[in-house]
């Protein structure tokens, strides 16, 4: 797996990196994602089903699966991430894990790509979507129990072209970073981050 900063350190060489399949692994596991929930939880709404595929899309959904496979050993990395532990960072986990789906997709088919999705995402599906999911409201009620006050959202960075943005936020209590994380909107981003910081309390 090819990251962009590798591709960028040998550009004359003709390297290319995976934001392409990124792009359209994305919009594979979406699909796969939403039809194992809508066989699995047949009685939930569209808004319960719309939750529980964030959950398991968001980076930090990404970045659980891509640990389980060890897929940091397989990226090849430039010098600069190599040496600041990108083989660990969720972001390039995460982008990585949707280029391998649609790698699979693309050699094989939908149904190699699907069989894949559902073996590695299985233990990764909540098992009750809808309830415990929103994670910046758990996150919310339990800093204002503890601090008496309210976590705050920063956007900190956009990346990526019009049609395939990335927005990155932090989450702050009192000033200090608690996490951060990137998504395909601000809430998404949101969320992840506020998972990542109840996991880290």
């Amino acid at each position: 797996m090819t990251h962009r900063s590798y591709a960028n350190e040998h550009e004359s060489e003709g390297v290319q990196d995976n934001e392409r399949l990124e792009f359209l692994g994305d919009a594979v596991l979406d699909l796969l994602v939403s039809h194992q929930l809508m066989l699995r939880f047949p009685a939930l709404s569209e808004g319960e089903l719309s939750m529980a595929r964030a959950q398991m899309v968001s980076e930090a959904g990404l970045t659980k699966v891509a640990l389980d496979i060890e897929l940091g050993d397989w990226l090849i990395l430039g010098n600069g991430e190599e040496q600041s532990g990108g083989r660990a960072k969720p972001s390039i986990l995460s982008d990585s894990l949707e280029a391998v789906i649609a790698a699979i997709y693309l050699d094989g088919s939908l149904e190699d790509a699907r069989r894949f999705v559902d073996a590695r995402f299985e233990k990764h599906t909540p098992q009750q979507p809808g309830v415990g999911s929103d994670h910046k409201t758990r996150l919310q009620e339990l800093v204002q129990k503890r601090r008496k006050m309210a976590p705050e959202y920063q956007l900190v960075g956009e990346s990526g072209p019009d049609h395939n943005k990335r927005f990155e936020v932090a989450v702050l209590v009192d000033g200090n970073e608690m996490a951060r994380a990137v998504g395909k909107s601000k809430k998404m981003a949101e969320q992840s981050a506020a998972q990542l910081a109840l996991e880290s309390i």
